[in-house]
């Protein structure tokens, strides 16, 4: 069995906010796949929804998600999400379902 995780985080910014959060969450993708444990980190934009946007990461196991949290670019990151969402972040930790 195996203990990744995978995260959907999901985000809905602010009006007149939608590109800045693109932004953020484009900015985090090289240094959160340069984290040893990170297997997969991707953002996604709602087309319909242009204030939407989701992240889906993979994470070879918890302690690398935690360490993940402690890091420069993700305290930055979630202090200028406290400015440009509309609502807090909402955060699904996913596992593998056994065959």
């Amino acid at each position: 069995m195996s203990n990744t995780l995978t995260i959907v985080a999901g985000f809905i910014a602010k009006p007149g906010q939608e590109q800045r959060l693109r932004d953020e969450l484009t900015a985090m993708i090289e240094p959160s796949l340069a984290e040893e444990g990170c297997l997969g980190y991707q953002p996604y934009a709602d087309p319909a929804r242009p204030e939407r946007m989701v992240i889906v990461e993979e994470w070879a196991d918890a302690a690398a998600l935690d360490h993940h949290f402690t890091l420069p670019h993700f305290t930055h990151v979630a202090a200028v999400l406290e400015e440009i969402l509309a609502e807090p972040f909402t955060l699904r930790r996913l596992t593998d379902v056994s065959a």
